[in-house]
């Protein structure tokens, strides 16, 4: 069974999204390490309403923020430190999705960023979003990634720009499971559509 992170190389970039449909392709579980914000509807009960199959788990979050702001902020809001010893992955005997909070250096203390979190053993999946800048920021995301030694993938979100995905291709030699188009709403009928489309490439 293989864990799956799901980072995103900016915020808002469709990673909520994108993990639904890599957990309903493969009915895996999910978890949210760090919810920031939205704890009444938040990245868990978003994606939890997205799932069709009877067999994924939703896990608690590790922490959850009262304010939807970077996790080091949060937390010193809330009163709280973060401290990523307590930040343990469920144990399960399913395939795992985690969604990161934010971009892969988003702090989560004073020493430590959502790279932290990422195990030697995870396959990172990249969710892009074309927008100015974007190919700087998926370059620099990838690019660390494969400097530290991770299997790294990337989807694709919102509407193509072949330019823009042709040089990231080129320049990132990695793996594209698929694009996420801007469709006018996401349910569960369409995330299951793009989790048949995508299966294949997981």
């Amino acid at each position: 069974m293989n864990t799956y992170f799901i980072t995103g190389i900016s915020t808002e970039v469709g990673k909520t999204v994108a993990s639904a449909i890599v957990t309903e392709a493969l009915e895996a579980d999910y978890w949210k390490p760090i919810q920031a914000g939205e704890l009444d509807y938040g990245d868990t009960q978003k994606v939890e309403r997205l799932i069709s199959n009877k067999k994924s788990k939703f896990h608690p979050n590790a922490y959850g923020l009262q304010t939807p702001m970077s996790p080091h902020a949060a937390a010193d809001i809330d009163g709280i430190h973060i401290d990523i010893k307590q930040v343990k992955a469920p144990k399960t005997n399913n395939h795992l999705v985690i969604e990161g909070a934010g971009g892969l250096l988003v702090p989560l203390n004073d020493t430590h960023t959502i790279l932290d979190l990422i195990k030697p053993s995870y396959i990172v999946i990249v969710v892009s979003r074309h927008y100015l800048g974007s190919i700087n920021h998926t370059l620099l995301t990838v690019n660390l990634l494969k400097e530290k030694g991770f299997e790294v993938a990337i989807i694709f979100s919102g509407h193509e720009h072949l330019t823009t995905e042709t040089i990231i291709k080129k320049m990132t030699d990695v793996p594209v499971i698929g694009r996420i188009d801007e469709e006018p709403y996401f349910d569960k009928n369409v995330i299951k559509e793009y989790a048949d489309k995508f299966k294949a490439n997981l």
